[in-house]
């Protein structure tokens, strides 16, 4: 760092994202995309927004936030887009905490949350999952902080019920409650349907997943009017322009067509469980994933280990170090074929071992 650097963030520890070698093509399972590239629909609306690449994009957004609001049954007003769901969890920390509203979120979730929460300079407590990784919604009645909760969980995939959820939110109706639903098209249960009647509920969303665009950086937000216009003071006070006019034509395109990122998902539902039951015959544990990822350990291997020698294989996968899960990778599911080379490579690995 330079002497210049602001001693305000001094401190900071910023996000890893998982790797993204060029040293050789690899089997990538460890960022969960999604195997399916975009449609060619959705790269001809992208095309053909770059046309008029001279001019900005729209600042409000009007195009993308309508057809969010189509597709999920809200008003536009009570949507805005963000460039990822991370500028949309930012805002958030910015709007909703500060040192008289502290954040909380689990133990082990996404690391984004205590990132954004030290670069907010915004206090916060980190609540330990149980022992087998799930939530214990008691931990969440009736604090007195903004809480973050991402449902289904990353890294475990681990999903909470929506009748869970509603008792949390309105157990907290001085403080907002965050909903990250990233991964909620692979088997969870949305909260959107809960904005009209929670105004203190934040839910957030993203294209990367489910919907084939991680390189677009295409998120959003649902919530109130009130709660939407929070977060719109802050992204016109940053970057008005913060949607692209390519992304955003993508993102109505992929909308358009969202059917098909259905059938995507429930192909990659249906790899998961193949892979998962693989993964369980050959002596794995793993969560109750209801995500596009798998979180998996194995007694006769530490994590990092299984990690390095698949690497070393060609096939990358995602490991943590830290002390309580430092024992499972994180396995994006992508198609059968890359699924099956998983699985043969994992037998390879355990016969070497034995």
């Amino acid at each position: 760092m330079s002497r210049f650097f602001s001693k305000k963030y001094s401190g900071l520890t910023p996000y890893v994202p998982g790797e993204q070698p060029k040293d050789m093509k690899y089997i990538k399972l460890n960022t969960n995309e999604s195997p399916f590239p975009p449609s060619e629909n959705v790269v001809r609306a992208a095309e053909e927004a770059i046309r008029h690449g001279e001019l900005y994009s729209d600042p409000e957004c009007l195009s993308i936030r309508k057809a969010l609001a189509e597709r999920y049954g809200v008003d536009p007003d009570e949507v805005i887009a963000t460039n990822g769901s991370d500028e949309a969890l930012n805002f958030a920390f910015m709007a909703f905490c500060d040192e008289d509203h502290p954040a909380a979120f689990p133990d082990i979730t996404y690391g984004f949350y205590s990132v954004f929460a030290e670069a907010n300079r915004v206090p916060y407590r980190q609540i330990p999952l149980r022992e087998d990784f799930t939530l214990d919604p008691a931990d969440y009645i009736g604090t007195a902080e903004t809480l973050f909760i991402a449902n289904p969980n990353a890294p475990t995939g681990i999903a909470l019920p929506l009748p869970v959820l509603r008792e949390i939110i309105d157990s907290n109706p001085d403080r907002v409650v965050v909903v990250d639903e990233a991964y909620v098209d692979f088997g969870g249960e949305s909260a959107v349907s809960l904005i009209h009647e929670c105004p203190n509920l934040l839910v957030t969303g993203t294209f990367s997943k489910s919907r084939s665009l991680a390189g677009a950086r295409l998120g959003f937000a649902f919530g109130q009017r009130d709660l939407i216009r929070d977060l719109d003071t802050l992204r016109n006070s940053t970057n008005p322009y913060n949607v692209n006019r390519m992304t955003m034509a993508a993102g109505c395109a992929s909308l358009a067509e969202d059917g098909l990122n259905r059938e995507h998902c429930a192909v990659i539902m249906e790899n998961r469980e193949k892979c998962a039951r693989a993964l369980r015959e050959l002596g794995f544990v793993l969560t109750d994933s209801r995500a596009n990822f798998l979180f998996a350990s194995h007694p006769a291997i530490d994590g990092e280990e299984l990690y390095r020698k698949l690497k070393n294989r060609g096939i990358l996968v995602r490991h943590w170090r830290s002390e309580r899960i430092r024992a499972y990778v994180r396995i994006t599911v992508g198609t059968a074929e890359q699924m099956d080379a998983l699985t043969a490579a994992v037998r390879e690995i355990l016969e070497e071992n034995a």
